[in-house]
């Protein structure tokens, strides 16, 4: 129990805001009935209509949606080439599936370092990090903010890497005027609840080019095709199917799709909200020494999917676990994203050690996510700014 709940007052709430929440409305579960009454359940038109959305909307050429945001990364590193010797330079600051979907192939994940002010991957230190082994980079949209697009792309095109984006978060961001979703060889996206968009688990690569598209489409599926083109012995009869690499059953359902389409109806009005309420945070924390806020990069139009506090705590007396744990005893429910991938015990194991991305592991040290998603109300983020507030008063005059 922090010491504001032991000492102080009452809360600044009587019930908890959450972090992160989805937002369903009637067309949302409207979409959802009228699929559950269709004769296609799964593989059917609505993922079709799903793929031709997200094209419509990334610029991408081409779609493949899948059962999650990790099966999207899994697929794309397979698309890729990746395999046993190579190595793929990763983003130290994300969710593990990043990585994993590096060990997936057979393949090295080799950790790139972060930036101090954007919390995304620094392209110097990817470009320090590049051997003969090096055969692609997959870099973080952190927060829902575009990484260094032309920067990355440049180094990938320099020493013939694949360049796969993990823009997880940052479904609606734009860099430079352009869609995520249509700049890197594949970009992958993720619709779990937290996120901007939902499907309840989903996800999808997009890319601009056939081949690759063909091979995830195959890979999406168990690797199976229809297509005579693609099969080693070819027949028109019409039951014939024939496996030519190994897959895996990663489809989404055409229900989900369904809920998917519906809720990127909204994204404009999700982008717009999200946005004014990181603009109510930026204003209120701009002039307190003892937090930190990210910066944008002038190239991001960003969709925010997470809003990152660093803490200063020489000035506050206090480590980020006391600050955490004094806004949730007033009933704001942070979150810390993310531990340094390689600190996880699965990775000690395989003999990664601390001190590889030194602002990487400063950031963890320092940071916490507070609550934002579309229906947050003006009345709850004062609620939040009051009490993160009172918890740097609280340290800064009374410890």
């Amino acid at each position: 129990m922090s010491k504001l709940a032991i000492f102080g007052g009452s809360p600044v709430r009587e019930t908890p805001i959450h972090y992160g929440k989805q937002y369903i409305d009637q067309a949302d579960i409207d979409a959802v009935a009228a699929t559950l009454v269709s004769p296609a359940l799964t593989g059917g038109p609505k993922v079709t209509e799903l793929e031709n959305k997200l094209c419509e909307i990334t610029g991408a050429k081409y779609a493949v949606a899948v059962s999650n945001g990790t099966a999207a990364l899994h697929l794309a590193a397979m698309a890729a080439g990746f395999g046993e010797g190579d190595e793929v330079i990763v983003s130290s600051i994300t969710f593990a599936a990043s990585s994993n979907s590096v060990l997936y192939v057979g393949a090295k994940p080799v950790f790139a370092d972060i930036k101090h002010n954007t919390y995304n991957i620094d392209p110097e230190s990817v470009r320090k990090l590049i051997t003969p082994r090096t055969k692609g980079v997959v870099a973080v949209d952190f927060t829902g903010q575009s990484i260094e697009s032309e920067e990355i792309r440049e180094i990938c095109k320099e020493h013939n890497l694949v360049f796969i984006e993990d823009a997880a978060h940052a479904m609606g961001t734009k860099y430079d005027g352009k869609p995520v979703g249509s700049i890197a060889d594949m970009t992958c996206f993720s619709f779990h609840p937290v996120k901007t968009v939902t499907s309840g688990e989903g996800g999808a690569i997009t890319t601009n080019d056939e081949e690759t598209y063909k091979k995830l489409m195959r890979l999406r599926s168990h690797g199976i095709t229809r297509n005579q083109e693609e099969m080693v012995h070819p027949t028109d009869a019409r039951w014939y199917n024939e496996q030519v690499e190994l897959g895996f059953n990663y489809r989404i359902t055409d229900i989900q799709a369904a809920l998917l389409i519906s809720q990127l109806d909204k994204l404009p009005a999700f982008s717009k909200r999200r946005w004014e309420i990181v603009e109510k945070y930026n204003e209120a924390f701009k002039d307190m020494p003892e937090i930190q806020v990210q910066e944008e990069i002038p190239q991001s139009d960003t969709t925010r999917h997470l809003y990152i506090l660093r803490l200063n705590t020489e000035l506050l007396n206090c480590d980020r676990r006391q600050f955490f744990d004094a806004l949730w005893a007033e009933n704001i429910c942070c979150q810390v994203h993310y531990l340094p991938v390689y600190w996880h015990s699965y990775y000690e194991k395989l003999g990664y050690e601390k001190g590889l991305c030194p602002e990487a592991e400063s950031y963890y040290n320092s940071s916490m996510s507070l609550p934002l998603y579309y229906t947050l109300s003006d009345a709850e983020v004062e609620d939040v700014i009051k009490a993160v507030k009172k918890v740097v008063d609280y340290y800064r005059f009374f410890l």
